[in-house]
């Protein structure tokens, strides 16, 4: 039996984006009644639109930036997902003054709002990039060295807000740090489009994808499911112990960008031979990006009874088909 969040009053930030919005109908499948709080400066309306004759389904345009905005969604809640943020690592350090003024101006006001207004639960996505510099492999939550991004930074303050708070204030607070999430939803366009929609994109219309590098850095890859199942499973967890704690939220596998795009490439090739004979082309390291990256999810399967379903293949065969039929 899956174990599911249920019958509660829930807000999500960012609920417009790829995560969020994913969250948002995860949630409403499993009976609860889902707030959406989001400025659509990077998600998307066609996301919600699925949800929007749903009566158990609110959306609030607003900014969590904007403390009435923070203090009219929380109005009423159980439980708060905060999956709003400036992600992207070269858009932080192109524009480091928005990222530190939306992941933790934004971040302290939601929190505080959320606090103020007796939420019993506060659960944020963080991220894998605050291990910065740490060369152990594979990461452990209380193990990070220096950060290598103002994204990073970022991710990291809010972590060390989240836990004052519960100190302080005695709100509780559930810390995921997220690795490299993909799947359905996921935004292929832009400068700061993910590297799974991205390179999909591309061999869909027979080019070659840029690899930053030689294509040896790795990533521990997690398909959009892990991440939902990890959501539920912060919202649900009683146990004393599991409460107030970061955890990673991954598979555990470790996949080069090389790996990563022999895996897309032969996937898409099913749709269309052609793809099957696209190289990659070879460009500059990205400043900021981490080397390698592997999640130990010992914690989380420990106190949260995490139990990832989706290997990075089985999430890639899902995925690609879904961008397939929906790009």
């Amino acid at each position: 039996m899956e174990r599911l969040l249920r019958d509660s009053r829930v807000l999500v930030t960012g609920g417009a984006g790829f995560i969020g919005s994913n969250l948002v109908e995860s949630l409403l499948l499993s009976g609860n009644k889902v707030v959406c709080l989001d400025n659509f400066s990077t998600g998307k309306r066609e996301n919600l639109a699925g949800f929007s004759d749903n009566p158990d389904f609110k959306l609030i345009e607003g900014d969590i930036r904007n403390y009435e905005d923070c203090e009219k969604a929380v109005r009423g809640i159980d439980i708060v997902f905060h999956q709003a943020a400036l992600g992207s690592v070269p858009r932080s350090i192109k524009d480091p003054v928005s990222s530190t003024d939306v992941n933790i101006g934004g971040f302290v006001k939601i929190l505080f709002a959320a606090k103020e207004a007796g939420v019993k639960r506060f659960i944020y996505a963080a991220s894998s990039s605050t291990y910065g510099d740490h060369p152990d492999l594979p990461k452990v939550e209380d193990k990070i060295g220096n950060a290598l991004s103002p994204y990073a930074i970022t991710k990291y303050v809010d972590e060390l807000f989240a836990s004052n708070f519960a100190k302080t204030y005695e709100i509780e607070t559930i810390g995921l740090r997220y690795f490299n999430v993909f799947g359905r939803r996921q935004d292929p366009d832009g400068p700061y489009a993910a590297v799974i929609p991205k390179f999909t994109k591309m061999l869909m219309e027979h080019k070659s994808p840029v690899i930053n590098g030689d294509g040896t850095i790795s990533r521990d890859f997690t398909y959009i499911d892990n991440v939902l199942q990890a959501n539920h499973l912060a919202a649900i967890i009683n146990d004393k112990a599991a409460i107030n704690q970061i955890y990673n939220v991954a598979h555990g596998e470790r996949t080069s960008i090389n790996q990563l795009f022999s895996y897309i490439k032969e996937i898409a090739g099913r749709f269309d031979e052609k793809i099957l004979d696209i190289k990659p082309t070879y460009g500059p390291e990205r400043a900021g990006d981490i080397q390698h990256s592997l999640a130990s999810i010992r914690k989380a399967q420990r106190l949260l009874r995490y139990a990832p379903t989706y290997s990075v293949a089985a999430g890639l065969e899902e995925a690609v088909e879904w961008f397939w039929n929906n790009l």
